[in-house]
């Protein structure tokens, strides 16, 4: 896997490198400016770009304006975008209309070497990582949609946010993943989401609770 660091300050810069390469990551390139972020990006072409949301030149959301034009301009390229606070506006924005090749992490899990690099190993798979701070703080705000999917299919749909596994949805829980795929059955029909050869029903069900 390729990646594409965007991170202003360096000894932070240079920390994410050491992680990734030794995870056996290639990092093809890194940037402290959002502008040669996506430069870089256009002219590397790697499976993930990882890059902070505040960054020069303004230092203000540069680095996930970038990312959206990343998403727009160099199709099949992931995006992760790290922060130190929630920011729900700025979630909905990377997400735009599709969460697949998402991720949108807090900078102090980063600490989890591994867990962070599975994290971009699922991104660029065409899965979604969000914080689970992120996802949490934009479930609350849709209560009144999600409520009649009932306690246990909202902490289902949230895990789901998250970017878990049928599996790890189970083992968090403490329950079967069979139950797991049932929860998950019901989610897709209380919102009319019918299996088709075209569409991902796991990746539509994030984007109709997490970008509304």
């Amino acid at each position: 896997m390729r990646v594409v660091i965007g991170e202003d300050e360096a000894l932070l810069r240079e920390g994410l490198v050491l992680v990734l390469e030794r995870s056996g990551i290639a990092v093809v390139g890194s940037a402290g400016d959002a502008d040669e972020v996506v430069a870089l990006t256009r002219q590397c072409r790697p499976d993930v770009l990882v890059t902070d949301i505040r960054m020069p030149p303004t230092g203000t959301d540069d680095g996930l304006r970038a990312a959206v034009r990343v998403r727009a301009e160099v199709p099949g390229t992931a995006v992760v975008v790290l922060s130190q606070h929630v920011q729900r506006r700025y979630a909905r924005e990377l997400l735009g209309d599709s969460a697949a090749g998402v991720g949108y992490l807090l900078k102090y899990r980063i600490a989890d070497g591994a867990g962070f690099c599975d994290d971009l190993r699922r991104v660029a798979a065409g899965g979604t990582a969000l914080d689970p701070e992120v996802a949490a703080a934009m479930m609350s705000r849709r209560d009144d949609v999600i409520a009649d999917l009932g306690p246990r299919r909202r902490q289902v749909l949230a895990l789901i946010a998250e970017g878990r596994t049928n599996s790890g949805i189970a083992r968090r829980l403490g329950i079967s993943e069979k139950a797991v795929v049932a929860h998950s059955s019901g989610i897709y029909d209380a919102l009319g989401l019918a299996v088709t050869d075209d569409d991902h029903r796991r990746v539509l069900a994030v984007v109709r609770y997490l970008t509304c």
